[in-house]
């Protein structure tokens, strides 16, 4: 049975949240004014407070502030008659889950409540962002405390002082280079080189030349002997990143590196011997590339000595709060911002986001958001996700229908999201204001937000 807190100085609107909260089955407590409120809080946890804005001596904002100091984790939610976007702003800098105005309908009130308890749990990890960096479980520079990135904490750790060869599987951007940098700075090679080469960044024709290196005169453009990475990464690691992009051809030469520790320049006639630790990194299917002849098999044995799975972010829900801090403090640094929050709605919304770029596209999305916002912490408002940005408004009505016609329901859709991501800028996030912008009620707006996939604003 979740407590909830009323506070409001009319005692009718006291009395009427109390009734309609305990026939609701919560177990229900009332403060006249903001004092005896925050002593209430002082002795008893809540999961919920529900605040009026105007109050003599302490107002609803003050009342905020000194709950989130109380309690952080406690959800609090606004009434008032003087709704305004200052108010709104002001309120979710503070932490508040939302806000109505007194003449809220019952049914969103409701939802509203059913809607903040549900993202306590939530609200929790938002609590996080307050504490000092070092509170964030990391390793190396990876950070995150799923069950999913723990296992690879734990992996790093057994394999880095071995010489055996390791392959990182993963999805493009769920940090594969910062797995592989961990084993190297977790092992007896830590103060020798660590080269990263990418595969499927280099032209055919000059990777083999990265790899290995030449002799003068091998080929047009040759003036002096140059030493490939290989010979660099001498007693250190070599990283080859997108190695399933390896050319037929260089996985012939490559296996000879591989098995033997030796390698000829191109145009030499002298093996050259070395002592490198290799690390790979794929985000294809290696073993079924190699199964339908598309990738050596050998060379795939002996690459997978030690396989290194790297989870998608998607089943790592938990490590979003933790990485949004991390850069949030990163790029609140690097242009010269006090950023050092983001709104519990704004994280409510990435924590549902896919993130199909994974851990890089996150940084991407803090790093725009940052880069945007003009007050001390984050809104929703400023987070621009991939598959949010609907049909540019000054043309979505303008153009023409193409010949080969067009489908009507989904641009009717498209339409739809753009004009429900208008009313949240609008009603800046709150679920309430937007759908009485829209003319429609709180369940209707939450229904074709989950029906249309909305995942940002």
């Amino acid at each position: 049975m979740a407590k909830i807190l009323v506070v409001d100085d009319d005692r009718s609107m006291r009395e009427f949240l109390e009734i309609l909260l305990v026939r609701e089955g919560y177990k229900v407590t009332s403060a006249s004014e903001g004092k005896k409120a925050l002593g209430l809080c002082k002795r008893h946890k809540f999961d919920l407070v529900i605040t009026d804005l105007k109050m003599p001596k302490i107002d609803g904002i003050d009342v905020l502030k000194a709950i989130k100091e109380i309690s952080p984790e406690t959800m609090v939610i606004l009434i008032t008659a003087y709704a305004s976007g200052e108010t709104a702003v002001t309120a979710m800098k503070e932490g508040a889950y939302d806000y109505l105005e007194k003449n809220f309908d019952v049914d969103d009130l409701k939802a509203v409540i059913k809607d903040a308890l549900s993202m306590k749990g939530i609200k929790k990890e938002t609590a996080l962002f307050m504490k000092d960096a070092e509170d964030a479980l990391s390793f190396g520079n990876m950070i995150g405390k799923s069950k999913g990135i723990l296992k690879v904490y734990s992996l790093v750790k057994k394999v880095a002082n071995t010489t055996a060869n390791v392959l990182i599987t993963g999805e493009s951007g769920t940090g594969k280079e910062l797995v592989a940098g961990a084993i190297h700075e977790n092992s007896s090679r830590k103060d020798k080189p660590f080269v990263v080469i990418n595969c499927g960044g280099i032209p055919e024709n000059l990777l083999e030349s990265e790899l290995f290196g030449y002799m003068k005169g091998s080929f047009s453009g040759a003036h002096t002997d140059k030493p490939g990475l290989f010979e660099i990464a001498h007693k250190g690691t070599i990283f080859l990143d997108e190695i399933g992009e390896l050319p037929p051809l260089l996985q012939v030469k490559f296996l000879r590196v591989v098995q033997e520790k030796t390698f000829r320049r191109i145009g030499g006639t002298k093996n050259i011997k070395v002592d490198t630790r290799i690390i790979s990194a794929t985000n294809q299917n290696l073993e079924q590339k190699a199964k339908n002849g598309d990738f050596r098999e050998d060379l795939y044995y002996r690459l997978n000595v030690i396989p290194v799975r790297i989870p998608p972010l998607r089943e790592r829900n938990e490590d979003i709060p933790l990485l949004a801090r991390y850069f949030i403090e990163k790029y609140s640094k690097e242009f010269g911002k006090e950023i050092k929050k983001i709104s519990p709605y704004a994280l409510q919304l990435l924590t549902k986001y896919p993130f199909p770029g994974n851990v890089r596209e996150l940084e991407n999305i803090i790093e725009r958001s940052v880069a945007l916002e003009t007050t001390n912490i984050i809104l929703p408002e400023n987070l621009i996700m991939s598959g949010t940005s609907g049909m540019n408004q000054d043309t979505a009505l303008n153009d023409d229908i193409p010949e080969e016609g067009i489908d009507l329901n989904e641009e009717l859709e498209k339409f739809e999201k753009l004009l429900i991501k208008k009313a949240f800028r609008k009603a800046n996030g709150s679920k309430t204001k937007a759908a009485k912008y829209l003319n429609i009620s709180f369940d209707s707006i939450r229904y074709r937000i989950d029906k249309l996939d909305i995942q940002g604003f």
